[in-house]
């Protein structure tokens, strides 16, 4: 792959820029095939490959191998079916009302999640005449998504007539405390979907997300449905990472102020200089998808030299005390790592009190996208 870099569309004046290293992605995709000892990886990219951009990730990931996908919503599915027309897309939203059609027009398999739903599938078959793919997700103990235990032994009762129409290409479910390796919840959930599976037609299975292929090879099963690991996050907080860094996110420095001690520093003056200082305005704030939570916690990066935020987060601004930084690595336009080397996913989303799925998620689409091969 060429290590030149390619632009999205989006103002390449920007001030803020998340550069998604294609390469690293590839060789997490490949990390996680050997970590699940010969199951299918199915990479889930929804909400925009997590706000990496659809498009240049799953052609990335295809071009690894990767044939079987999964969406959240049917609109993503059929964004998905339009730059790779071979592969399998599973949509978790499953048969909402009124999507019957485009989910058969697009060839996209619904994770059926309820009774209500298998019947309307069944009979979207039966009145075509065809017989039409789709996964059926169980609920283990999440209570969330899936069919009900009750609906679980219901169906189990007469499955042809259930099933009428409908190929089962998976049998699914989804760990609550995956990230949690000593959690009770893993094992009980593993073992009642061993149970749901001795008592339905047999499928393809899948327990194992990001977390959940690291709690070992009774949870992989036939198929994993990798996440967060693809972009790089760590799936078990308590462990090391076995990923490389797919994303950094930049931006620059719009001004450097000098403050003497007292001079406080943006709205509600949450922060107030103890000493002489200076403090750089750097074009990126809440409106570019920077957690406003992480005022006065979070940390960027200058020159690889942490630097504390300084008082709270505006939309399309924030203040840096940047009095440590070699005054060679300030001026205007100085690169600022919002995420990347220095700044990891967790460190983000710690300062943030919240979950790296959201650190990345919250990126907005006014944040110039930028590929690299490496």
């Amino acid at each position: 792959m060429s290590q030149q870099a390619r632009e999205s569309d989006s103002g390449s004046q920007a001030s803020a820029q998340l550069t998604v290293r294609l390469g690293a992605l590839a060789l997490n995709h490949r990390e996680i095939r050997h970590r699940a000892a010969g199951a299918a990886v199915a990479p889930v990219v929804k909400a925009d490959a997590y706000r990496m951009g659809l498009v240049p990730v799953a052609k990335a990931l295809a071009a690894e191998g990767a044939d079987s996908f999964f969406v959240a919503r049917v609109e993503e599915g059929i964004a998905l079916r339009a730059i790779l027309p071979h592969i399998r897309i599973f949509v978790f939203d499953g048969v909402m009302p009124g999507t019957v059609p485009a989910l058969i027009a697009h060839r996209l398999i619904p994770v059926l999640n309820s009774a209500d739903e298998i019947a309307e599938w069944s009979k979207a078959a039966r009145a075509r005449k065809s017989i039409l793919d789709a996964a059926l997700q169980i609920d283990t103990g999440m209570n969330r998504s899936g069919l009900s235990q009750r609906e679980v032994s219901a169906l189990a009762a007469n499955p042809s007539r259930a099933l009428a129409g409908i190929s089962l290409d998976l049998i699914m479910s989804h760990l609550a405390c995956a990230d949690d390796p000593d959690h009770e919840q893993n094992r009980r959930q593993r073992e009642r979907f061993r149970a749901a599976l001795a008592s339905l037609p047999p499928a393809p299975a899948s327990l194992a997300a990001s977390a959940g292929i690291e709690l070992g090879d009774e949870y992989l099963f036939d198929m994993v449905r990798p996440g967060m690991a693809l972009y790089g996050g760590k799936p078990i907080p308590s462990r090391d990472n076995p990923y490389r860094t797919v994303v950094l996110l930049t931006s620059q420095v719009l001004q450097l102020r000098h403050l003497d001690v007292g001079e406080t520093v943006g709205y509600s003056a949450t922060f107030t200089a103890r000493r002489s200082s200076t403090i750089a305005i750097v074009g990126f704030g809440y409106g570019d998808g920077l957690i406003r939570a992480s005022g006065g916690k979070g940390r960027a990066a200058i020159g690889g030299v942490l630097v504390p935020f300084a008082g709270r987060i505006s939309m399309d601004l924030l203040a840096l005390d940047v009095t440590d930084v070699p005054k060679n690595a300030l001026h205007r336009g100085a690169p600022v790592e919002f995420l990347g080397d220095t700044i990891s996913l967790d460190n983000a989303a710690r300062a943030a009190g919240t979950i790296t799925h959201e650190v990345l998620t919250a990126i907005s689409p006014r944040t110039r996208r930028v590929y690299v091969g490496d």
